[in-house]
């Protein structure tokens, strides 16, 4: 008989001895409850189960609010989990969507899974909130960097495209911002050509350097109304611009963020470092196998800054890989083929 999909009762799994201890088959039955959450559950034409099966390699079969799952024991285990925490995200009004679904799947993996993402009472749920939505980590590593976001003073997030470093420093700035624990949000990055170069560029200083500040004002226009954001940096609360324009400054009351650090000097990041104020924190967000300054990783001033202060007090370290991606599926394993062919990480 089918049983409410709960932490505190997950349904057990029938093993078939024949299928051998690395395979043996087994089914989980799930009962959900609250049926006006079915369709955004299934998806349109069942596309939700669809992903789950193929993932893992499951048969899924939905019938009112009944769902059998068969397939390899430890297979179905996940999608069992990977099932319950879809319908927990749903119970508390957050989107699923594909990424999301790939997310959970992924984290199913993972021991921590059960209890933060659930939000279990002997393990708070790690989130972060803004204006438009509410941000829940997608990966163990999103956990640990969202921890480190509200802990330490100066954080260094490290990994490749993808993996949400810039975007959920972005919304924790927002958060900060809105609730008054920041006076300011500056965001900044080195005005670098990512391989190619782009000539002069018309205009005055602000269109010149809004191409290369442009991932910044996606991320703050997904946290916040358009109308606040520009009034917000038309008020100063908010302020996006080139590193170079750091120098000589001290930000006190103030979240920073520098993304793309990679493609900093050592002098740049330096100076950066030094700006930091009373009552601050900040952000460094970069790929150090990404580097486009000439001289590669070796002159990069985030690998430099790294190498010195990983480890020292009121420093923290976030390391993303492939497997923390949260594009696109394909994303990541376009970055784990390269990765794996010893190139940089695209």
């Amino acid at each position: 008989m089918g049983r409410r999909p709960s932490r505190a009762g997950n349904p057990a799994l029938s093993s078939d001895p024949r299928g051998g201890a690395a395979g043996r088959r087994a089914r989980a039955d799930l009962t959900f409850e609250n049926q006006a959450l079915l369709g955004p559950l299934f998806g349109q034409f069942d596309a939700n189960l669809v992903q789950v099966e193929n993932r893992l390699g499951v048969f899924i079969h939905a019938r009112g609010h009944q769902v059998m799952i068969e397939g390899a024991e430890d297979d179905v285990a996940r999608a069992r989990d990977t099932l319950n925490s879809m319908y927990d995200r749903l119970a508390r009004g957050e989107a699923l969507d594909a990424g999301a679904i790939e997310a959970l799947i992924a984290m199913s993996a993972e021991p921590t899974l059960e209890g933060i993402i659930s939000g279990e009472h002997d393990a708070p749920a790690v989130m972060i909130r803004t204006r438009k939505k509410t941000i829940v980590p997608r990966s163990a590593t999103q956990i640990a960097y969202m921890r480190a976001l509200a802990r330490d003073d100066i954080i260094f997030a490290l990994g490749p495209a993808g993996t949400g470093k810039t975007y959920i420093a972005v919304a924790q700035a927002v958060s900060q911002l809105i609730t008054g624990s920041v006076q300011r949000l500056i965001l900044s990055r080195p005005a670098v050509e990512a391989g190619e170069k782009l000539g002069f560029l018309p205009g005055d200083m602000k269109d010149k350097v809004d191409p290369y500040l442009r991932p910044l004002y996606d991320a703050l226009n997904d946290c916040m109304p358009p109308e606040q954001v520009q009034r917000r940096i038309d008020s100063g609360e908010i302020e996006i611009a080139p590193i170079a324009f750091m120098r000589g400054r001290t930000l006190a009351d103030s979240f920073i963020i520098l993304d793309e650090a990679q493609n900093t000097t050592r002098e740049q990041m330096k100076m950066f470092l030094t700006r930091f104020g009373q009552n601050s924190r900040m952000v460094i967000c970069g790929d150090p196998k990404q580097v486009d300054i000439p001289g590669g990783p070796a002159m990069s001033g985030l690998n430099d800054a790294v190498r010195r202060l990983e480890g020292v007090e009121g420093f923290g370290t976030i390391r993303f890989t492939a497997a923390d991606v949260v594009r696109h599926p394909i994303v990541g394993r376009i970055v784990a083929a390269y990765e794996n062919d010893g190139e940089d990480a695209a």
